[in-house]
């Protein structure tokens, strides 16, 4: 079995040696062939951690079983980020372990806890949803208009009358111009 460790240390003054030592011994007690991606001097809040990245592009490419962690806020920027990775990872058939939260999902044990996880936020994404949804219920029974705000045209003469001129000084495209001429005045009536 093939097992992907990942190390992440926030700035470049720390060393992920800890992290690393640890991992390394936990996988060969498990008989694992290893592969590293560190992460050093990377913030977790950060979005894009060309380690991870990698990892996630090799995970994709079926190039390792399992993954291991010593931590899982090492792994995940917040605790919804954290979900939807270990969910790509459990589609793709690669197991997860993080070695100081106990979990082994190459475990019957494990597998149970990566579904809690799973289930704790599915149940987070539906209140939210749930949360948004009455919110705009309410919205529209207080009347407000939902959605993108129109944007009017001035009150402005546009000079020599063209559709060119007033989305010019109207600031939007041709068309919106155009749309707005023909809805704004008569056929031969002046631009006001």
């Amino acid at each position: 079995m093939i097992a992907a460790i990942y190390a992440r240390v926030s700035t470049f003054d720390q060393e992920p040696e800890n992290q690393l030592a640890e991992l390394r011994r936990y996988a060969r007690a498990r008989g694992w062939t290893t592969a590293e991606y560190i992460d050093k001097g990377v913030s977790g809040a950060k979005g894009r951690r060309p380690a991870l990245d990698q990892l996630l592009a090799d995970a994709r490419r079926r190039r390792f079983d399992v993954l291991a962690v010593w931590r899982l806020d090492q792994l995940g920027r917040n605790l919804r980020h954290l979900i939807t990775l270990l969910e790509e990872l459990a589609a793709l058939g690669i197991a997860f372990v993080s070695l100081n939260e106990g979990i082994d999902a190459t475990t019957p044990a494990g597998k149970l806890q990566m579904h809690i996880l799973g289930a704790i936020a599915e149940f987070e994404r539906e209140r939210i949803r749930e949360r948004v949804l009455a919110g705009l219920a309410r919205a529209r029974t207080q009347g407000t208009r939902l959605g993108r705000p129109r944007k009017a045209p001035p009150m402005i003469v546009v000079p020599g009358g063209s559709v060119r001129e007033a989305a010019r000084v109207w600031g939007v495209s041709k068309s919106t111009a155009a749309r707005w001429i023909n809805a704004g005045r008569l056929p031969g009536a002046a631009i006001a």
